[in-house]
């Protein structure tokens, strides 16, 4: 005898199967758009208050040079403090050369702003670079910077190699105070056994520089033996800090040979920041030498 199909229930047939049954049926996910309550789309209003708000993040390094040069013209900090630079230090927790970043920055802002400049910088590191052009210079420089940015605020990179061309565009010196820069030559005696090595701008003359390297000071080197790291600011602070803690432990009488090895070894990195077993080794040296951070 042949033996009978199996019937297959339709989908509907099974849901009245399980009602029968008392039970309740599957829930079935369904896809829903969720259309979130603000619009991205800004209004007039809301338009209005975001110039308002961008420009008052544009003028507050601004603002706070013009307030720290009336502070330190007027000598208002006399009562409580000895000198601008004590007073800088434990009022606002940064040293007198900040105070005077922010005071030239806005003697600059102020500046850009009375040449007509469209494009305003918002942080006192993007006009640094400016501070040694003549005012109109510094124009010229911003402008360039700002139409290699596309019209946008350019980062303090663009300007600082806008104001090295013009500063520099009579001199053969491109390099700058602060600069890191790796020795890419040994040719000249005092960088025999340095090449690859990074080094620090101290001082720049017109056709040499003088140089910070881990393992000591040199004078007058060419620019040719010289390839610039392209550093930002931040960065270039970073090798300095490390080149500052490097000093003080070559400073200890007597160090190991194996602390010697390391030391080099962080003299001729070729990024701006340490690894954290590289911290961790150096911070045990600096304790071991009881050099406190």
């Amino acid at each position: 005898m042949a033996r009978r199909k199996t019937k297959e229930f339709t989908e509907a047939e099974l849901d009245e199967m399980l009602i029968a049954a008392g039970h309740a049926l599957p829930v079935k996910a369904v896809p829903v758009e969720v259309v979130s309550e603000d619009s991205k789309i800004l209004t007039t209003a809301e338009k209005k208050k975001l110039k308002q708000l961008e420009k008052t993040v544009e003028k507050a390094f601004y603002l706070a040079g013009l307030a720290l040069k009336e502070l330190r013209d007027l000598r208002l900090y006399r009562d409580t403090h000895r000198s601008f630079n004590d007073y800088c230090r434990e009022r606002f927790g940064h040293t007198r050369q900040k105070s005077n970043y922010l005071i030239a920055g806005a003697e600059i802002y102020q500046n850009l702003t009375t040449n007509c400049c469209l494009v305003l910088p918002s942080t006192e590191s993007q006009v640094r670079p400016l501070a040694p052009l003549e005012p109109e210079l510094q124009c010229q420089a911003w402008n360039t910077a700002v139409s290699k940015a596309n019209g946008s605020v350019p980062p303090a990179r663009l300007v600082r190699e806008a104001a090295r061309k013009i500063l520099y565009q009579n001199e053969f010196n491109p390099h700058y105070v602060g600069e890191v820069c790796q020795v890419i030559s040994a040719d000249e005696p005092q960088l025999r056994g340095r090449k690859g090595c990074w080094a620090i701008v101290t001082e720049v003359h017109e056709f040499s520089c003088d140089l910070q390297l881990w393992n000591g000071l040199v004078e007058l080197i060419k620019p040719e033996y010289l390839k610039s790291f392209e550093y930002d600011e931040v960065e270039c602070e970073r090798m300095q800090d490390l080149c500052d803690r490097i000093k003080k432990l070559r400073e200890r009488d007597e160090l190991e040979e194996s602390v010697y090895a390391f030391l080099s070894v962080l003299g001729k990195l070729k990024r701006p920041e340490l690894t954290l077993l590289e911290e961790k080794l150096l911070a045990v040296l600096e304790a071991e030498y009881g050099i406190l951070g």
